[in-house]
């Protein structure tokens, strides 16, 4: 079993939304860059919600991303794995990252969005760890973007974030 690791926090501090995931898949952690595989929705939701090109490069896309007022990041900063499937994440290995000092660092941030269930358990499982709470910012789960999560069409997946996104970014 390999212990995989997170990537590093991409946000500007003008940040208003931070979008956490669980903790990037095998191919995400190969490519270094978040939801690299190709049947991820990330990047195509993050097309029709904030117009951003998802044929453009990785770096082009957090620069739009960040440009737009995201932030992203995972829960886990490390934890042992075997596979890809959040399901296979061993619980007793995992080393949260510390959220708290990246939304210090982020004032303006009114909205933290958990891309999936996984990441909503992980967080509150984390906060225990927190020597602050993260109280003032408001929460919500979203459907994950992740190619397991098929009980949702891709344009419902699009108008729940839409929905969700639109309010903290105007």
């Amino acid at each position: 079993m390999s212990t995989d690791q997170s990537l590093s926090p991409v946000y500007k501090s003008d940040a208003r939304i931070l979008i956490l995931g669980s903790l990037p898949g095998k191919r995400s952690i190969a490519e270094q860059g978040y939801y690299a595989h190709p049947r991820n929705a990330f990047w195509p939701i993050m097309e029709q919600v904030l117009g951003i090109d998802r044929q453009q490069s990785y770096e082009a896309r957090l620069a739009a991303l960040t440009a737009c007022g995201v932030a992203l990041w995972d829960v886990v900063g490390e934890a042992e794995r075997l596979g890809s499937l959040d399901s296979s994440i061993v619980r007793q290995s995992v080393r949260y990252n510390p959220i708290p000092e990246l939304v210090s660092k982020c004032p303006q941030l009114k909205l933290i969005i958990f891309n999936g269930g996984a990441s909503e358990e992980l967080f509150y499982k984390a906060q225990r760890e927190w020597p602050q709470g993260l109280a003032a910012v408001e929460k919500l789960k979203l459907p994950s973007t992740s190619p397991a999560n098929a009980a949702l069409s891709l344009e419902r997946k699009c108008q729940l974030w839409q929905a969700a996104l639109a309010p903290s970014l105007e």
